[in-house]
Formats: structure tokens, C-alpha cells, sequence
């Protein structure tokens, strides 16, 4: 390999390295975190060793650009899982379900009736996250705290949904144990198992507060 293919592998050994610390020293087992590599604005050359080196789960922010890049890689690595976790407007709900093995970004209820419309038609289920805007910061998606549990409940029992956990991304200049350990409160009340927090800088924090699933994008691929 060049040094730039070797660059994005040592970060992905790093970053394994730092998630198998976390989890054992919240006495949680290593299976129970799922990391998802974020590729975006990364190019197939950056990618293909990191799937060489053995991870399946990759983050992408934005549909066009995922639809550039992975049907070829996914055609050529089967097994690999994709996951959505930018914005996603509702008239791209049909390609997003088409392609996302996952979505986390689910916050508002037109999204949730293009979606229930897609998932139904195309027959294929990704997995959901509601996006919890823990910071109430009005240029951020999500759903306000004190909003989420009537939002689920709509996704539910309205649009017929599966939920199966949430994401937050604190804001940048807080500590965000609080804003993880909020989302996880949520969680619970809400009966959902998975939570999707912590990125780059903060996940072993993300994942001793429950985080299932963790966003890292730079410390594997390096800054864009």
C-alpha cells in the first residue's frame, strides 16, 4: 500500500484499539458497539483499504454523493452495510431507502410519511434513528427534547414506523456526556435499544454513556 492508502488502516486500528478500551472499562462487551466509518468526502481509493482491513459499516452525509460511490463497492464487497446519518429531505426518501441500510437523521412528519411510502413500496426496512437535538440549536435537525416522546409516538402509531433507537450530535462547544446521557433517558422511556452517539472526539465518552453505535469519521480517514 501507498502512505496515503496505509493512513485511513492505521486509523481504523487506533480507533479499534480506543473503542475495545472503552468497553472494557464500561464492562461492556465489544460486539455490543457498532463502529460506522464516515466516508463522506472520501473516494473509493481511501475506502477500499478500510474495507480490506476488515470493516463492513460506513456513514455517508448525503444521498447523491453515497450513490456516486457504493453500488460499485457495495456490488464488489458484499456484506457491507450503509448508513445515512446527514440531513435527509423527503423527496429523496426513495433513493435513501433504496440504498441506506440505516437512516439516522428521521425528525420531522413529512420525512416519516415519505418514508412509511418508500418502505412499503420497495419492501426493504433500514433501520430508523430520530435525531434528538439535545441543544435545541435552531440551524440543527431534530427533534427538541421534550418533543421526542410524542414525535415517536407518532412514528408508531401514526405513520407505522419501526424506531429503533436515536442519534443526537451535542453542540460543538458543550460537554457532551450531558447531551448523551439526555438521549439515553429518552431512549429507555421509549423502549429503544439503540443509540447512535459520539464521533471523532468524543466517542469513548458516547460509548461509556450506552452509545450502540459510533460516527467516526476523521480519526480514520483524516481531516477533509
Amino acid at each position: 500500500m501507498t502512505t496515503g492508502e496505509t493512513a485511513p488502516v492505521n486509523g481504523l486500528a487506533s480507533v479499534e484499539a480506543e473503542i475495545v478500551r472503552a468497553c472494557r472499562d464500561a464492562r461492556r462487551e465489544r460486539s455490543s458497539v457498532t463502529l460506522v466509518a464516515v466516508s463522506k468526502t472520501f473516494d473509493t481509493d481511501a475506502i477500499t483499504p478500510v474495507i480490506a482491513a476488515g470493516q463492513q459499516v460506513f456513514g455517508e452525509n448525503r444521498v447523491q454523493e453515497a450513490q456516486r460511490k457504493w453500488p460499485e463497492l457495495i456490488a464488489a464487497h458484499p456484506g457491507l452495510a450503509l448508513h445515512l446519518i446527514g440531513p435527509l429531505q423527503s423527496n429523496k426518501a426513495k433513493e435513501a431507502v433504496a440504498l441506506f441500510d440505516a437512516i439516522h437523521s428521521v425528525d420531522r412528519p413529512s420525512l416519516c410519511e415519505a418514508l412509511a411510502r418508500e418502505i412499503d413500496r420497495q419492501n426493504r426496512r433500514p433501520s430508523l434513528f430520530v435525531q434528538i437535538n439535545t441543544g435545541e440549536e435552531p440551524q440543527k435537525a431534530g427533534v427538541t427534547p421534550s418533543d421526542a416522546d410524542d414525535f415517536i409516538a407518532r412514528c408508531r402509531d401514526t405513520h407505522g414506523l419501526t424506531i429503533s433507537g436515536l442519534m443526537c450530535i451535542p453542540p460543538m462547544d458543550d460537554a457532551p456526556a450531558p447531551h448523551f446521557a439526555l438521549t439515553a433517558k429518552i431512549a429507555r422511556r421509549n423502549g429503544l435499544k439503540q443509540l447512535s452517539m459520539g464521533m471523532s472526539a468524543d466517542f469513548a465518552i458516547a460509548i461509556a454513556l450506552g452509545a450502540t453505535h459510533v460516527r467516526v469519521g476523521s480519526a480514520i480517514f483524516g481531516t477533509r
